[in-house]
Formats: C-alpha cells, sequence, structure tokens
C-alpha cells in the first residue's frame, strides 16, 4: 500500500503583486518540505501548477529549484495540465520539468470504439491514471468516455482536473456525471478551489489562496497526505499552509466623504502587524462618490502599521449616481469583468465560434519569454490560434 501527497492548482505567477507572488511561491515550497518530512512514496499534482502555459522565467527558476529538493529525496512527482497551464499546442513548461526529470505527466489514452481509454503509471502498487483539465470546460466532454486499461491487484488513482456534479451545487455550469467515471480507489481533483470529499472523490484547496476572495474564505493554502495504511483507519489528513495571518475588515458605507475616518477607526481597534489586511467595502452611497474615499491616506495607515499587504474591493459599493463603481485593485475583479464582457458578446453575436474566445483570449494574452526571438514568438503564438479553431 501507498503513502502519498495530493495537490492541486498552486498557480505560481498567478499573483502579479510581488509579496503575494512570494508568499505562493513560499506556500508551495513548505507544502514539498513537508511531504519530504512525511517520507511519502510520491506527489500528485491535479492541474494549476503554473498560472499559465507560458509563465514568466522568474517563477520558473523558483519552481525548478522546489522541485530539485523534491527530486533529491528521490520522491517522484507525477503531475496533469490544468486549464490554466493547459496548451492546445501540447506544448508547455511542464515538459519542460519532465525533460529536467523533475516529475512526469501522467497523461496517456488511446482512442479505441469511440471510447479513450486511460492507460497507468505504475509506481509502487499504485496504478495512476491522468486527464488534463482544459479551458472552459471543454475536457468534460472527452470525460464522459473514458476507460481505464485495467491493472488488476493494485490500488487504482484517476487524476482529473475538472467539475464532478457533486461539488457545482446549484451553480448553471457543466459537470461531470460521478456516475459515468470508471472506478477508482481514490480520486485526486483539482480545478475547485475548495476543500471538498464525496466519498473518495477529493478536492484538497489550493495551495495557496488565488485571489481575494480566496483568501477571506480559506485564509491559508492547504493539501492532502493519503495513507492507505493508517493505523485510525482515517486514511485522509488535510495539512494547512499558515504563513501570514488574513484578517478582513467588512465596512459598510453611505457617505464617501466620512468614510476615510470611519475606515481607519475600524483598522485600528485590531492589531494588523504583519498579517494580510483585507478591506472590503459594500452599500449604496448617498452622499459622494467611491472616488471620494481616500485609499492612499488608507494604505499609509496600515503601512505604518506594519501590515504585510493590502487588498481592497469596492464591488459591493455603489452610488447613487451611477450604477456601480469599481475600484479594481485585485485579480478577482479583472476576471469577473472579463467574463461578462465575453458573455455580452456572445449574447449579441450568435456564432459556432463564441466557444473558442476564452482560449483564444488566453493564448493571445501569452507574454513573450526571456530570449525569445519576435519571429518565433509569434510562430507560436499562430500554431496555438490554428490548433484552438482547429485550423
Amino acid at each position: 500500500m501507498v503513502k502519498f501527497a495530493h495537490m492541486s492548482d498552486v498557480h505560481l505567477g498567478g499573483w502579479k503583486q510581488q509579496p503575494m507572488q512570494e508568499l505562493n511561491l513560499l506556500s508551495f515550497k513548505k507544502s514539498i518540505e513537508i511531504c519530504i518530512k512525511e517520507k511519502v512514496d510520491f506527489v500528485l499534482i491535479a492541474g494549476d501548477l503554473f498560472d499559465s502555459a507560458f509563465p514568466p522565467i522568474e517563477i520558473l527558476k523558483e519552481a525548478f529549484s522546489i522541485f530539485r529538493k523534491l527530486h533529491d529525496s528521490k520522491i517522484p512527482c507525477f503531475i496533469i495540465a490544468g486549464s490554466h497551464d493547459y496548451s492546445v499546442s501540447g506544448k508547455t513548461f511542464l515538459d519542460v520539468l519532465e525533460k529536467a526529470g523533475f516529475c512526469k505527466n501522467v497523461e496517456d489514452f488511446e482512442e479505441r470504439g469511440g471510447k479513450l481509454i486511460l492507460n497507468p503509471l505504475i509506481y509502487k502498487g499504485a496504478a495512476i491514471y491522468g486527464y488534463p483539465g482544459k479551458t472552459s470546460s471543454l475536457e468534460i466532454k472527452d470525460l464522459r468516455r473514458i476507460e481505464l486499461n485495467d491493472s488488476p491487484g493494485l490500488f487504482k488513482i484517476l487524476m482529473l482536473h475538472t467539475t464532478i456534479d457533486k461539488v457545482k451545487g446549484d451553480l448553471p455550469i457543466d459537470s461531470l456525471e460521478t456516475l459515468r467515471i470508471p472506478y477508482a480507489d481514490y480520486y485526486a481533483l483539482g480545478h475547485i478551489h475548495i476543500e471538498f470529499k464525496y466519498e473518495n472523490f477529493i478536492y484538497p484547496g489550493p495551495v495557496f489562496p488565488n485571489n481575494f476572495q480566496e483568501l477571506e474564505d480559506l485564509n491559508y493554502g492547504r493539501f492532502c497526505i493519503i495513507d492507505t495504511e493508517s493505523p485510525s483507519g482515517d486514511i485522509l489528513s488535510k495539512i494547512q499552509i499558515k504563513l501570514k495571518e488574513v484578517i478582513s475588515f467588512d465596512i459598510e458605507i453611505n457617505n464617501s466623504t466620512l468614510a476615510t475616518e470611519k475606515i481607519i477607526a475600524e483598522i485600528e481597534k485590531k492589531n494588523i502587524e504583519d498579517k494580510i489586511v483585507l478591506l472590503r467595502l459594500r452599500g449604496t452611497l448617498n452622499v459622494g462618490k467611491v472616488s471620494d474615499i481616500k485609499f492612499s491616506q488608507i494604505e499609509d495607515f496600515i503601512n505604518n502599521h506594519k501590515a504585510y499587504f493590502f487588498l481592497r474591493n469596492t464591488r459591493d459599493l455603489k452610488s447613487k449616481d451611477t450604477d456601480l463603481e469599481m475600484e479594481i485593485g485585485e485579480k478577482e475583479d479583472t476576471q469577473e469583468m472579463e467574463e461578462e464582457t465575453i458573455e455580452n458578446y456572445k449574447k449579441q453575436n450568435i456564432s459556432v465560434l463564441n466557444k473558442y474566445i476564452p482560449q483564444l483570449i488566453k493564448t493571445l494574452g501569452t507574454e513573450k519569454q526571456e530570449g525569445e526571438t519576435t519571429e518565433s514568438f509569434t510562430g507560436r503564438i499562430l500554431e496555438e490560434s490554428k490548433k484552438t479553431l482547429n485550423f
């Protein structure tokens, strides 16, 4: 039997603010150090190791350093691509990690009679299967026709980066029906950034919160260690990575001219030193507008009290004169604005090509890598775009 770690949704490079980017890397580093200390047989990363298929070189250097420690401890790492680090061309920096000997992508399948037959990677009594996540949940259609190439007598693990029906609740999104998934002893899932367990279907949650909302809800990163020979009989251990305390302020505002003093007074009541400070403002302004709030003064106050980092969110703060004024201070807002813009465009411009829009935006937003020629970069973007459109 086996003892292994299950991580997902690391999203290295996801935070653009340097202090938060460093925390993200440190959370991953601490997770790997725990795996080494616990002497796990192997580590699973169920998608979205990186926030994009082509992460910045600085992120790659740090990731290589962390993986080297795992490699030097002779603990193998098995991965699949997620919706963020997946590439329609099949070429990502996951391949570079694999060629360096730091991990192994377990995606291995063949088409047979209209079915996708997944082949296992065998290691220490475990048969590990995997299929990647894709942008806009495009993997779900494929997953509805998967079967596992049998591996009798072995502990079967199926790695997927997708949404299953038991986790989506009432949300109107596509999901994979659990009854249609082939049997495995353990389902190592990724994509949904919450801790969730349904029978042996496990989402461990992100290794580090990826936006304002996740910092509010989760506070810390997390992953799981599974020991099939646990003396207690409970094979699942939940591990939290507590690096910095998160302190949240949820304040209702109706007069923006008095808001600055009110906000500072509330923050002053708590010790914020070396903590991540989250400020969420809500309400309808009867007097003034959002821009009247002196955020620079608030930020100076927070910095003078030695907070680690400050994030604000005003998307629930409405003005009487306008439908909504938003301060875009974090990744969550820009993502939601992009998704809303795409959905509005789709409604106004009905076309079979609309399904390709999210992947095309992701492809066209790819950054040029250090040392990459303009010709090589242009060719790579063009090739990715052609594959997205099936040209």
